[in-house]
């Protein structure tokens, strides 16, 4: 800023201008006792103005952990709950024999205990961003320790306040030459970056297909009923399903949630009990299969075979990501008690009952899960399958909005609609283009495909890309924020990527059985993320190299004419004049008293309190100032113009110098407030690369014509704005 601020920069603490001035525009509230109690009011006013919660770290009885470890397991585990619907079917494997279930299985209960159990419920758990998680989680908790510089998405200019914030967390004080590498090395900067990009594309890939191969694997299993029952008769009842279940969307999950956690306890309950009687009746041995010796077994008989079924067994952990994702709607002990006490054993009994058919019924491989199903019991299992697979679907389509949420927040997405399903939760949102893109994909996919096994080797390799990510992401933070051994961390980034490698290779050779879907849906998103934001990246640069100069801004404030009120210019700038200013003066011929540069900064944290809200500085001028907003990536963006002026002009007003600075901003605020945006249009000259022209020209133009404007997350009414179009040669 132009007038240099403390070392901690001015942040505006619910000061006592700020308080009179909310509660006077808050008169409905009762009456509170004079001195602190008027405080605490006003200090809930102005919380409640920001839709903000005061977040404090909640301390949980053991009876409240297991009613949320019930509610996570229709959030949480509906994906990995399902997956015994299509991991026996999904292997190809040529006469099987008993050992080949055995290894197979065997294969599959040392999946579920080092992926899920050890890593995902005991180590990727503790990677919370204060009770986030999930990709971005990981992202913003090593940006919080490791000043990221140098051109490349989600850039955050850092200030000296931002250690102060609530939800900041706190640098170690010991020395680390890893973060000392990341600081230096802005080449491995952007290589966490677009690891976390490709991550967050890769989900979205799982948000069309989890509906897919879920809801076709469920209903599959009315072809066991009639000769007569086609693939084709299972596609079309699939994509049937599936319309409705995109079409429900719009209505939120909170008017159904309450049925998911019931529905997917039924399932397990069923999977494991129906489980248990399979082991029982066919094979009573069948958990030898946690002997080792049966992979080495499996591998030495089957060869090459028995690598390209890995493809197959890697669908057991579908799912586990929620484990961590979600964490923001429970906590960590609820998470892992119910993977530990419900999904956990229930998984182990399901598999183990299956391999006990299996090795008694080998023919019946393709259809494993509901040949394995006892006769009375098949309608109600196919009941609460299908039920299953739509719940476990909801949940990964939902995780897409949200992913996109975030994504626009921290500004390496464009602005698409962004809906509240929810009064109650403010992280249950709706997408109407994000939601009926992915319906489009999944039902192409779903006929494509025809059910067949290209859909699983698309899913499988989504999953283990999105576990590699986390691994690696996993493995700095570590060493980072931890401060655990650089040895210890390499050891446990070996032995996880080892296992999510080999299961790698295993799709990779299968990349053109329908393995290739989920990079071609990671392109396409990975396509528009760094389309727009390398076009922001320029304009940004523009606007930087043609800021309005100390000398041209006096010229401007003495020339032209002053108008009574507040103008409030919203640019991307944190320094300097923006050109919106020359603009603006050149097209009206006039100024306001009162000009405020405002400009919303999102931060690599997931709230920022009401209290930290306002950074606020003046500049070099009377009636000049600059304000940062500032946000989190998980906060709701909900500003109303009357409130936002107010809290302005209230915060101005703490560090006005004399009476008539305050006078003039009292006179300014009565005399009205305009806000003014930049509707810029971008030119690449021909001089520059063809592509970088084609990004520029082509794709950020559609963007910027598609996509909506950052004006439309502001709740200012229609008269009082004013946009100005500029057009930016670069």
């Amino acid at each position: 800023m132009e007038h240099q601020p403390p070392a901690d920069d001015v942040v505006v603490q619910v000061s006592a201008a700020a308080v009179a001035a909310i509660d006077e525009r808050s008169s409905t509230n009762d009456d509170d006792d004079a001195g602190a109690g008027d405080v605490c009011r006003a200090r809930r006013t102005f919380s409640h103005s920001y839709k903000m919660e005061h977040r404090k770290p909640l301390d949980f009885t053991w009876l409240q952990v297991g009613v949320l470890s019930y509610q996570s397991l229709g959030i949480v585990y509906g994906d990995l709950g399902t997956s015994p619907l299509y991991v026996f079917s999904s292997v190809k494997l040529p006469n099987p024999g008993e050992d080949d279930f055995l290894g197979i299985l065997s294969l599959i209960l040392w999946t579920l205990t080092l992926i899920g159990l050890i890593k995902y419920t005991f180590i990727v758990l503790r990677a919370d961003d204060h009770g986030e998680g999930g990709t971005f989680a990981l992202y913003s908790l090593l940006r919080q320790h490791v000043n990221f510089k140098g051109s490349m998405p989600m850039p955050v200019t850092r200030l000296a306040s931002d250690i102060n914030l609530k939800f900041h967390s706190k640098k170690s004080k010991l020395p680390s030459k890893m973060r000392e590498f990341l600081e230096k090395n802005t080449l491995a900067q952007a290589v966490i970056t677009y690891m976390v990009l490709c991550a967050t594309s890769m989900v979205m890939g799982d948000g069309a297909l989890t509906p897919a191969i879920s809801v076709l694997s469920a209903v599959q299993g009315i072809q066991t009923r009639s000769d007569r029952i086609t693939q084709e008769h299972v596609v079309i009842l699939s994509v049937i399903i599936l319309i409705i279940l995109f079409v429900c969307e719009r209505f939120g999950t909170s008017k159904v949630s309450f049925a998911f956690s019931p529905i997917v306890l039924l399932w397990f309950v069923f999977v494991a009990l129906i489980g248990l009687y399979n082991i029982i009746k066919y094979y009573p041995s069948v958990l030898k299969a946690w002997n080792p010796i049966y992979i080495i077994t499996f591998f030495s008989r089957n060869k090459k075979a028995a690598w390209e079924e890995l493809g197959a067994v890697v669908l057991c952990i579908t799912g586990a990501e929620a484990m961590f994702a979600d964490l923001g709607h429970f906590n960590k002990s609820s998470i892992q008690l119910a993977y530990s006490a419900i999904v956990y054993p229930s998984m182990i009994l399901a598999y183990a009952g299956q391999a006990a058919f299996l090795i008694k019924n080998p023919s019946m491989l393709s259809t494993t899960f509901y040949s394995s199903t006892p006769e009375p019991l098949f309608w109600p299992m196919f009941i609460i399958a299908t039920l299953s697979a739509i719940v476990a679907s909801q949940a990964l389509i939902s995780a897409s909005f949200s992913i996109i949420r975030q994504s626009i927040a921290l500004g390496c997405f464009p602005r698409v609609t962004m809906k509240h399903t929810s009064e109650k939760y403010e992280g249950q949102v709706y997408s109407p283009e994000v939601n009926y893109f992915l319906m489009i994909v999944c039902i192409l996919i779903t006929i494509g495909f025809e059910g067949g096994a290209q859909i699983g080797q698309a899913f499988g390799t989504v999953v283990i890309f999105v576990m590699l990510f986390t691994t690696g992401l996993m493995s700095v933070n570590m060493v980072i924020v931890w401060q655990w051994h650089i040895l210890l961390s390499a050891l446990c980034f070996g032995v996880f990527f080892s296992i999510e490698g080999i299961y790698m290779t295993s799709l990779l050779y299968k990349v053109l059985q329908g393995g290739w879907v989920p990079f071609v849906i990671t392109a396409f998103f990975l396509s528009i993320t760094t389309s727009w934001t390398y076009g922001r990246r320029k304009k940004n640069e523009y606007e930087a190299a043609n800021l309005v100069d100390r000398q041209e801004f006096l010229k401007i404030v003495t020339v032209s004419r002053k108008v009574p009120g507040i103008c409030i210019f919203c640019t991307d700038l944190m320094n300097g004049i923006p050109p919106i200013v020359r603009h603006y003066v050149r097209h009206t011929g006039s100024i306001r008293e009162v000009m405020v540069f405002v400009t919303v900064r999102i931060l690599p944290v997931t709230f920022v309190l009401p209290e930290e809200r306002f950074l606020v500085d003046k500049l070099d001028h009377v009636g000049v100032y600059r304000c940062i907003l500032q946000y989190g990536y998980m906060d709701k963006h909900n500003i109303d113009d009357d409130d936002f002026v107010v809290l302005v002009v209230a915060s101005l007003k703490e560090i006005a110098e004399n009476n008539d600075e305050t006078l003039l901003l009292d006179s300014a605020f009565t005399n009205g407030t305009t806000f003014v945006f930049g509707r810029t249009i971008l030119k690449m000259g021909s001089g520059q690369n063809r592509f970088k022209r084609f990004v520029i020209n082509n794709l950020y133009r559609f963007l910027q014509k598609n996509f909506r404007s950052n004006m439309s997350s502001l709740k200012i009414a229609p008269g009082k704005t004013l946009q100005i179009g500029m057009h930016y040669e670069i």
